[in-house]
């Protein structure tokens, strides 16, 4: 059977670092206080001439890079994104223009903090259709663009960033031994929208509008909903908690990643955190993590890798592949 193997990474971080000291400045928090709910001690800013769009650009050329691949092998860009550059067209595009690409086709996913993982669902589901080869998958974000600054409950939590990963269809043998995505799991309910929302849009309100979240109501929905699409995914493989290698979660809340895998039995160390490098990067956390973890050799061909995530709607989503 055909597998969705990845064959290259690359991450893109703006140049800005703001630590919690410097947030402390801004608006009446501290960095102890932040630390402890959070483990968040800095945060990536988009400055002057850095958007989504180049930073996409950026994590994507490094992933090419490193597949030794160039634009001209792909046939799909999938990017995952809640801040796009402009209401239309589709920033994915606009990658594909920016990286010389005139062929094929591009488009955006939008799932907020999982769009990484419906991204990476939708490619496997072209390239085990047979209408793709490779694909380009992107999570890029520029969050600090739609917070508002006054509110210390939020602010706090996110920054910015992209990261990419190459997909391209090899041949398996249809057992979880196969590099490649294995299974993938999605899920939204779009009662939760009220908890976790941007209260602005073209349609509602001719805005662009901010950050708004229950904080409390999130968190209290999170373990459930993620130990949900990940014991779907051990269902879906006949595999467990001790089969894997590395757990790679959205990085939102370090009590939130240190909850559920203690929930699935999965020991710390076999959890990749970046979350107090990053902060909360929505649907470029994933691929950020994924990238820092593979670079420095934690991650290496043949691991079995769990990705996991819960964002706004509420969506969540699972995917397991081997690397």
């Amino acid at each position: 059977m055909i597998r969705s193997v990845v064959r290259g990474f690359g991450a893109s971080l703006p140049k800005r670092v703001m630590t919690n000291s410097e947030m402390e400045k801004k608006v009446d928090t501290s960095d102890e206080w932040i630390v402890q709910r959070t483990g968040i001690r800095q945060r990536y800013l988009a400055g002057e001439g850095e958007t989504t769009a180049s930073l996409g650009e950026a994590a994507a050329r490094a992933a090419l890079e490193r597949a030794k691949l160039t634009p001209a092998d792909i046939d799909l860009i999938i990017l995952a994104t809640s801040t796009p550059d402009n209401t239309f067209p589709a920033t994915a595009v606009n990658i594909q223009n920016r990286l010389g690409m005139h062929h094929g086709a591009a488009f955006d996913v939008q799932a907020v903090c999982s769009g990484f993982i419906f991204a990476v669902t939708t490619a496997d589901a072209y390239i085990r259709g047979g209408i793709a080869k490779r694909v380009l998958v992107i999570g890029a974000e520029t969050f600090s663009r739609i917070l508002d600054w006054n509110d210390r409950t939020t602010c706090v939590l996110f920054g910015d960033g992209a990261g990419a990963i190459v997909l391209e269809a090899q041949e398996g043998e249809g057992t979880t031994a196969d590099r490649g995505v294995l299974t993938t799991q999605l899920r939204s309910d779009g009662a939760h929208k009220e908890k976790l929302y941007v209260d602005g849009g073209p349609s509602s309100t001719g805005t662009v509008g901010h950050l708004r979240m229950e904080g409390r109501e999130v968190f209290k929905h999170a373990v459930g909903m993620i130990t949900d699409v990940i014991e779907a995914a051990f269902e879906a493989t006949g595999t467990t908690a001790d089969d894997i290698d590395w757990l790679v979660p959205h990085q939102a809340n370090r009590r939130i990643i240190d909850g559920s895998a203690k929930k699935l039995g999965i020991p710390p160390e076999k959890v990749v955190v970046t979350v107090d490098i990053h902060g909360n990067t929505s649907a470029a956390s994933i691929p950020l993590a994924l990238n820092a973890a593979a670079s420095d050799g934690r991650i290496k061909q043949g691991d079995l890798v769990l990705l996991e995530a819960m964002g706004g709607g509420f969506t969540w989503g699972s995917v397991l592949l081997r690397w």
